[in-house]
């Protein structure tokens, strides 16, 4: 990346065990992760639908976002 200094870097991520701060000791300025939030929150939709369809319990949703949490994150209407 020495390369390319100042410039800024831009780096897709995907590696679990990569943090922000080493990115950004890297010189990384832009950090994406592409597709991993939505293959995360399908992974949490497919284990609920699994333990539903398995065991016929509801204990992943103990897991799930508070309605309150989510009204604030996305500004929910008064």
């Amino acid at each position: 990346m020495k390369a390319i200094a100042p410039k800024p870097f831009n780096v897709l991520t995907v590696q679990p065990t990569m943090t922000v701060q080493h990115l950004a000791s890297l010189g990384v300025r832009r950090i994406s992760v592409g597709g991993s939030l939505a293959r995360t929150a399908w992974a949490g939709f497919m284990q609920a639908a699994q333990e539903i369809a398995g065991q016929g319990t509801f204990t992943a949703f103990a897991n799930g976002a508070k309605g309150g949490e989510l009204n604030k994150l996305f500004g929910a209407w008064p």
